[in-house]
């Protein structure tokens, strides 16, 4: 019975003992930090007058804590199209999943104290000020964060999407979205979960001033919704993942940072107008060159694929 008793005894402090060890192993291993980057990218927006935005950027914050090595920047945002990116700075994160970034903007004055912080440039050197009810935005997509990998947490801050042009007679003046739209015109991705779509786009009957491509997760386009602009704002195609222009002499075009998933791409034609805006005109029947179903396009991580296209009429 004593030795019985004994084996028990011993049994029971193997068991303790192994719990223990586990939960410090838990413990290490919820610890543990992967040094993650972040940069910021753009896609386009639809204006000829647009020469260039920019925005100072005074700080980001992820759940409350402050980017390391991060210090107040003036960025031009519509040169960061077609995968261009500008870093911004990192953070020890550990491996999940985060929904919680904090865009402080300086609308006073830029990194060399002019005036203003936040601003488009216009084609003839102007520059209309950009401002919103709030300087700080915060950004409600989701992220996630990867074990032993490279984090590398892309912004893709839409122009697009985040800001409207209010005309009134001959004149215009340009401001960033409510704060709901502008905080859903931020998207955010790790760059290791994702691929791209890129291509050419033959317009042989110069059907357009303007062709932008839109990438929507496939099923989700309403030609009647996405065409007629969504919110106070009036944002058309709003419910794009991204979008890009149809640029050069080969007419290429480049959709970047695109999470895993079948998407469903459509092109655009834009007429420009008198008063050098675009508007929209319509939307084009295309066709592959290759066969690729436009409609189901699958991507994969790191994956590149090739889309080209001939325009063949508008719908």
């Amino acid at each position: 019975m004593k030795n019985y008793l004994k084996i028990s005894g011993l049994a029971l402090i193997a068991l303790v003992g192994m719990m223990s060890c586990n939960k410090d192993d838990d413990s290490a291993m919820e610890a543990e930090t992967y040094n993650t980057s972040f940069e910021v990218t753009d896609a386009p927006i639809d204006n000829a007058d647009v020469e260039a935005v920019f925005v100072t950027i005074a700080d980001v914050s992820v759940d409350g804590k402050s980017l390391e090595g991060f210090s107040a920047t003036t960025v031009n945002l519509a040169a960061l199209v077609n995968g261009k990116t500008e870093a911004l700075g990192n953070l020890d994160l550990q491996a999940k999943s985060y929904s919680n970034i904090v865009f402080e903007l300086d609308f006073d004055q830029d990194v060399d104290g002019n005036a203003p912080g936040c601003y488009v440039e216009r084609a003839n050197g102007e520059k209309d000020a950009l401002v919103a009810t709030s300087n700080k935005i915060t950004i409600s997509d989701k992220f996630e964060v990867l074990a032993n990998a490279t984090n590398v947490i892309v912004i893709d801050f839409d122009l697009r999407k985040t800001i409207k042009e209010e005309k009134e007679g001959a004149s215009s003046d340009f401001d960033f979205v409510t704060m709901s739209e502008l905080s859903a015109g931020i998207r955010t991705v790790n760059a290791e979960l994702t691929g791209k779509i890129s291509g050419n786009v033959n317009d042989a009957n110069d059907t357009s001033d303007k062709i932008i491509v839109y990438a929507y997760e496939k099923g989700s386009f309403d030609a009647d919704v996405e065409t007629q602009g969504k919110g106070e704002s009036g944002v058309t195609f709003a419910n794009a993942v991204t979008s890009a222009e149809v640029t050069g002499l080969s007419g290429s075009y480049s959709l970047d940072f695109l999470e895993e998933g079948e998407y469903e791409l459509i092109f655009a034609s834009y007429n420009e107008a008198e008063d050098n805006g675009f508007s929209f005109n319509a939307l084009l029947n295309v066709e592959s060159t290759t066969g690729l179903n436009l409609g189901a396009v699958e991507v994969g991580s790191t994956l590149q694929i090739s889309a080209n296209v001939t325009i063949t009429g508008t719908k």
